[in-house]
């Protein structure tokens, strides 16, 4: 056995999973982005979906009791699309600290709510957390899913509001789930886009407070 696998097994063994030899050394450095850069936090109250950019699915703002802000929250229905994505009026960014929170409704092949990042001609990264598995995952979408980082955690629950967080600054790419960092990456291939949301399969999800800060690229 190598060493490093001598240390994951010691890892396992102490209830750690999910981050590599190599990124479980990163995991006390948090990237940031600068702290002056303005920051936009969309609620779905004032003003709707205007300026969204609906690329799948069937998403549509809706009135729901317990919303984390307001009254109302974006809510995606379809149940017969592979991915379902829906692009904020912002960006693109390169560098950028985005958030938001997140209600698995229902979904008995997924239940899960995502972040797109560095969307650009069809091509995006998405983190993502899923009530039915105990994991949070990080893919790369170019003309198919591939997935290239996971990490292991408690599943987010059915029925309840989560946050989920993705950063990410140069190649480096780190995701929050309910205020805990789960998982660390570094992918090159995509430089820049747009912020987006994301659902797979027939996972039925609300949405509210996407909040985002970033460096933007004209």
């Amino acid at each position: 056995m190598s060493r490093r696998d001598m240390f994951k097994t010691a890892l396992r063994a102490l209830g750690i999973h999910g981050l590599t030899w190599r990124q479980s050394a990163l995991a006390a450095t948090e990237l940031a982005v600068p702290t002056t850069l303005p920051r936009e936090t969309l609620d779905f109250d004032d003003h709707g979906l205007a300026g969204w950019t609906m690329v799948e699915g069937q998403w549509a703002v809706e009135a729901m009791p317990g919303a984390p802000s307001g009254s109302k929250v974006l809510v995606q229905r379809a149940t017969n699309h592979q991915f379902n994505v829906i692009l904020a009026p912002p960006g693109p960014y390169s560098d950028l600290d985005v958030s938001m929170k997140f209600l698995p409704i229902s979904g008995k092949e997924d239940a899960s709510g995502g972040i797109v990042f560095r969307f650009a001609e069809g091509r995006y990264y998405v983190v993502r957390a899923n009530a039915l598995e105990d994991n949070v995952r990080l893919y790369l979408y170019d003309r198919g899913r591939r997935q290239i980082a996971t990490s292991s955690v408690k599943a987010p629950t059915l029925g309840q509001w989560h946050t989920l967080r993705a950063v990410a600054v140069g190649d480096g790419m780190q995701a929050w789930l309910d205020g805990k960092l789960c998982l660390e990456h570094r992918d090159t291939r995509l430089k820049s886009g747009r912020v987006g949301l994301w659902t797979k399969a027939d996972s039925i999800t609300a949405f509210d407070d996407l909040t985002i800060r970033g460096v933007m690229r004209r």
